[in-house]
């Protein structure tokens, strides 16, 4: 009897583990060929493909991972449009006319709304899908303010500033367009890559040109520490549970692995393609990393620092995003 309801509970445990990884959805942009790839995560193959407009560079998905918001960010000519994509029916449901907003980047999903930075404009700004429009934008005064992070009650937003070497900090009241207040933190040089500690506390921002990341303390507003990595990091990403941040380096084709209370490097997971855009499963032990020469999304476990699986998706895939049910 024992050995029965221990193969039953076995049986219900693997269930339950395959239908969260069946109700997980992955999707990333491939920015040359204008698309957006759908992949089946459990078999890591390319289900679909959706046009999107000119060199798509960010998408985030809905809370339930049935609608993506691609920002289409444009190749010599700046773009300015938001694709709205069906991912069950996979196919594009409205292609948003952002103008006078251009180069729009560094989608956020909050509370579901879309925020968005217009680089060109030096603005963040925010669309309701809802009601179909541009509900919201405020200036950054700042040059080519290209990525963004937002708090989850969505009274804190950070921009990354690359021509303006800082990053700008909005504080509202309450959700915008509340009284707000507004600061720009001196940083390195070409800021780029940015992310929000799971806690709130910290900022971690990637420099370009100096090779480190600047890390800010969120109730100072400053800079409180730098530290060295010898390389770009093209994307600076905290783990769910905010002990870990991992950042993609191109350059070197490998991940590095800061643990963010001591400031310490953990490990480098060496890659054959250089990554770009990296997203967590919930539990953090899998990353999914979109990654160029060769063009492919690959999945990662964390812990063993092992690629568990590949797909190629298209060329130059870069942003990539995760819903899991």
């Amino acid at each position: 009897m024992r050995k029965i309801f221990l193969l039953l509970l076995s049986f219900g445990i693997i269930l339950l583990y395959s239908s969260s990884i069946l109700a997980a959805t992955l999707v990333v942009l491939n920015k040359n060929d204008s698309n957006l790839a759908i992949i089946d995560v459990k078999n890591m193959k390319v289900i679909a493909k959706v046009p999107t407009g000119d060199s798509p560079h960010e998408v985030v998905l809905s809370a339930d991972g049935k609608t993506a918001f691609v920002a289409n960010y444009g190749a010599q000519t700046p773009g300015s449009s938001l694709s709205v994509i069906d991912l069950e029916a996979k196919k594009e449901l409205r292609r948003v006319d952002l103008s006078p907003l251009m180069r729009p980047h560094g989608l956020q999903e909050i509370g579901g709304k879309i925020y968005f930075t217009a680089e060109t404009n030096r603005a963040i700004a925010r669309y309701d899908p809802a009601a179909n429009k541009v509900d919201w934008l405020m200036g950054t005064g700042q040059n080519v303010s290209h990525m963004l992070v937002g708090s989850a009650d969505q009274k804190r937003f950070y921009t990354a500033n690359i021509g303006s070497d800082s990053v700008t900090v909005f504080e509202f009241a309450n959700v915008p367009p509340a009284q707000s207040k507004i600061t720009n933190i001196a940083v390195g040089k070409q800021p780029e890559a940015i992310d929000l500690s799971p806690d709130g506390k910290e900022i971690w921002v990637g420099l370009n040109a100096d090779l480190a990341v600047d890390v800010i303390d969120t109730a100072a507003n400053k800079v409180v520490e730098r530290v060295k990595l010898g390389e770009r990091p093209y994307r600076v990403k905290f783990t769910p549970d905010g002990k870990f941040v991992v950042m993609t380096m191109p350059n070197t084709k490998e991940l590095i692995v800061i643990e963010a209370a001591t400031r310490k490097e953990v490990k480098r997971i060496k890659l054959e393609s250089a990554p770009l855009g990296i997203i967590f499963s919930k539990d953090g032990k899998t990353a999914f990393v979109s990654a160029v020469q060769a063009d492919v999304v690959l999945k990662i476990d964390m812990e063993k620092g092992e690629i568990l699986a590949k797909v190629e998706t298209g060329k130059v895939p870069e942003g990539i995003a995760l819903a899991e049910m």
